[in-house]
């Protein structure tokens, strides 16, 4: 049986880290990638990509093994539909490319998150499973062996009763990100919803994993989002906010997250019990457990989406997705909250410093990584903490 056919739409920035792993996919067999999509040209390094026509093979990083290259999912699909297409394309676009492509008879490997507002994951979820096509969103936590693990640990009361899950998210990011893409740190563009904030993009992972542990993963598991709300840099979404979200069950979930730290740290959740707590470092796929057993570091792999998205189509009863469209309603309605909230809060010069280093030229709120850990451990607010930054004159 022959491997099934990939499509890429959208290499460029973290789409080029997907063309790499289906090129290494790719070479094992497991698929043929047959072509890549952006509007962009493309470079080839024996030809050069100007004047390019659809449909011709460059070399992109590999001369000799040359993909077929489309301006649009449009003329691809006019082309010859894959099985599969993977979607790293603009947040504003996720919700019309996938419908599109699955419309066309393909399954879909769709970035997160998977579109710009809730009424558009309605829409999708309806037309997929109506078609009958499977949709994985690039949610990589969610292939992660440590969620088991977690999850037998508070089963098996090491940790006491549950009180509530925190996560920290301290990153760094410089003004060259901010003006890496049109549609970066907007709220809106062209009167379309984009929502790049912190809270729904680059530590998104968070949110959604925090919430998953939480036992909520479709719409209607989530009961309340209270925001909190902040930017430092000259944007219009947030880059340092907070949020508690109560879950259908009356868990509470606090995140403190922010882009203007002073360093760059990995990301973690903690589930927290009355008689001690799991710490889920989610980008390592490591847990620290402390508990009746004591103290202890488990360490466990993942399994990829793409593969696992593939393993779906040979055997949909025996491989269930990892990470379909339905099960990211949770955390879609946290965006959608962040959405039709009013614009974040200005943070006052008085509390951020503006800096040049290894890491860029940047901004940093001041001690904000001690404000996100209280948010965590405490499961309150910024403003319900006094944070500096959130005192009103």
């Amino acid at each position: 049986m022959k491997p099934p056919t990939v499509a890429l739409v959208g290499v460029h920035g973290h789409g080029t880290s997907h063309l790499g792993h289906a090129r290494d996919l790719a070479d094992q067999g497991v698929l043929r990638l047959v072509a890549v999509v952006d509007p962009r040209p493309l470079v080839d390094p024996s030809r050069g990509a100007p004047g390019a026509r659809p449909g011709a093979r460059l070399a992109i990083a590999d001369p000799e093994h040359p993909i077929p290259w489309f301006p649009d999912l449009g003329a691809l699909l006019a082309a010859g539909p894959p099985d599969v297409v993977i979607l790293c394309t603009p947040i504003d676009t996720h919700a019309d490319l996938a419908e599109r492509a699955v419309r066309a008879g393909c399954d879909v490997l769709l970035e997160k998150p998977p579109t710009a507002t809730l009424a558009e994951l309605v829409r999708l979820v309806d037309v997929a499973q109506g078609l009958g096509r499977a949709v994985q969103v690039g949610f990589q936590t969610y292939g992660s062996h440590a969620l088991q693990a977690v999850r037998e640990i508070v089963d098996g009361g090491e940790i006491g009763q549950v009180r509530g899950i925190g996560a920290v998210g301290t990153w760094v990011r410089d003004e060259e990100y901010w003006a890496r893409a049109p549609w970066a740190g907007r709220r809106t563009l062209g009167g379309r919803p984009v929502v790049d904030g912190v809270t729904t993009n680059p530590l998104a992972h968070a949110v959604a994993t925090a919430l998953l542990l939480g036992g909520a993963s479709t719409v209607d598991d989530v009961q309340e989002v209270e925001l909190d709300l902040y930017r430092a840099n000259d944007i219009e979404a947030d880059d340092t906010s907070s949020l508690r979200v109560t879950t259908r069950a009356g868990l509470r979930v606090a995140l403190g997250l922010t882009l203007c730290a002073d360093t760059h740290t990995p990301p973690r959740i903690i589930v927290h019990g009355s008689a001690g707590s799991v710490v889920l470092h989610y980008t390592r796929d490591v847990i620290e457990v402390t508990g009746s057993h004591g103290h202890r570091t488990i360490e466990r792999g993942r399994t990829d989406l793409l593969e696992n998205l593939l393993a779906h189509r040979a055997n949909s009863e025996g491989t269930p997705l990892l990470a379909p469209l339905s099960a990211t309603g949770a955390f879609m309605r946290v965006l959608e909250a962040v959405r039709n909230a009013p614009a974040p809060r200005q943070i006052a010069a008085e509390h951020v410093d503006r800096v040049h280093d290894a890491l860029g030229a940047r901004l940093r709120v001041r001690d904000v990584a001690q404000w996100c850990e209280r948010v965590a451990d405490d499961l309150r607010t910024f403003e319900e903490l006094d944070a500096p930054w959130t005192v009103r004159a």
